[in-house]
């Protein structure tokens, strides 16, 4: 093929060197075929962008329709991981000749007493003292403008500081305990929130293998690979929140005797929130030792604020890291630092939920992972060629 075309216009001069104005080219069949073709690179990394793209609207999504149904999915969520963790103790009742059905409803009922008793401790105990604590904790509102002011900084920014710790200390005391115009509203929405969850977990812990063996029939991927995912699923949650119960009551213990030694008032109460607020990774634990500060510092003064500030940064800091390899064992296998980082993700995109359930989520996910690459090997290794021999 013969192709006539104008390459540029004819120059000053070019007549007398002899160059053409026009001249012809021959392109062989198929040479342009590959002229304006992407390289592979930029093909890849357009690719990866849109799966990208389709896995942000795929989380955006999700987030949307748990929004509009979470009234029946954080039940059901909250009754998943509980059963998970407690499936073991049926199963255990099951193999020592009793009916699923009769261990069930023991474990049941042993959930019912135990949330009882802690509702009981927690929100009993503080709304019984109510009073006490917050004019323990306006006190040390009040502590707290006369420090910043024997520091230096102005008198009108150490009342606002007093001002807003004031308020904020009246109204979620208000908010938890007193909000009588939204109290109505309140108990029928935490209604319908426990007998969702009662009735999913008695159901979960009833029929679990059979709610089990039917998700892993339908997971799309073959029996076995359904089963691994199931069990480390199943392994990470129990490990996580067994590890959790240990580490709040540690820190739950280690921060109400300091506050039994120094004299701190409340000492059962400033216990109980410890152990409870545990349970919210990171942001609990350190709500609750502010918590736990002002109430020394507003009862007993600087000196055993400054104790209880070491105390609490021992307990949730150096005491801890001692503590959650012993709690966790091998449940988790990842990074602290991962922890860290899925958890306040998980937390920004999915709420509560995803704040408690980022990490072992993402530690099921590595752990199946892992067992597919080596399930992948040893199939590649029993079909690989014998060798030669030499």
């Amino acid at each position: 093929m013969r192709i006539r075309r104008v390459t540029r216009e004819r120059p000053q001069g070019a007549a007398q060197n002899g160059e053409p104005a026009e001249f012809e080219v021959e392109i062989r069949p198929g040479e342009l075929s590959g002229a304006f073709v992407p390289p592979p690179w930029l093909r890849d990394l357009g690719g990866m962008s849109w799966l990208l793209v389709g896995v942000a609207l795929m989380l955006v999504g999700a987030v949307w329709l748990l929004a509009l149904t979470s009234t029946i999915v954080v039940p059901v969520v909250t009754a998943s991981i509980i059963a998970a963790v407690l499936s073991p103790l049926v199963a255990f009742f099951q193999r020592h000749g009793l009916p699923r059905i009769a261990g069930t409803a023991i474990v049941f009922i042993g959930v019912l007493v135990t949330a009882v008793l802690v509702i009981w401790l927690v929100v009993g105990g503080i709304t019984s003292q109510a009073g006490q604590l917050e004019q323990a904790l306006k006190s040390g509102a009040s502590k707290l403008q006369s420090t910043l002011q024997d520091l230096g900084v102005s008198a009108p920014k150490a009342q606002q500081a007093n001002s807003d710790t004031s308020a904020g200390v009246s109204n979620g005391f208000h908010a938890l305990l007193e909000g009588a115009g939204r109290g109505v509203k309140a108990l029928g929405s935490l209604a319908i929130f426990l007998s969702f969850t009662l009735l999913s977990l008695f159901l979960l812990l009833a029929d679990g293998p059979r709610i089990r063996r039917w998700l892993e029939s339908h997971m799309g991927v073959p029996p076995a690979i359904g089963r691994t995912i199931g069990d480390r699923t199943i392994q990470a949650l129990r490990g996580y929140f067994t590890g959790v119960t240990i580490v709040a009551a540690f820190n739950a213990v280690v921060i109400g005797l300091a506050a039994v030694v120094l004299g701190v008032p409340r000492a059962g109460s400033i216990a109980a929130v410890n152990f409870v607020a545990a349970y919210i990774p990171y942001l609990g634990a350190w709500s609750a030792g502010a918590f736990t500060v002002l109430l020394a510092y507003g009862s007993n003064g600087a000196t055993t604020a400054l104790i209880m500030i070491v105390v609490v940064l021992l307990a949730n800091g150096a005491l801890q890291q001692m503590i959650q390899p012993i709690a966790f064992g091998a449940a988790l296998g990842i990074h602290p630092l991962a922890v860290l980082i899925v958890t306040i993700a998980g937390g920004a995109l999915f709420g509560t939920i995803g704040l408690v359930l980022a990490a072992p989520l993402t530690s099921a996910a590595t752990h199946i992972s892992a067992d597919l690459a080596r399930a992948r090997a040893k199939e590649a290794e029993a079909h690989a060629p014998p060798p030669q021999p030499a």
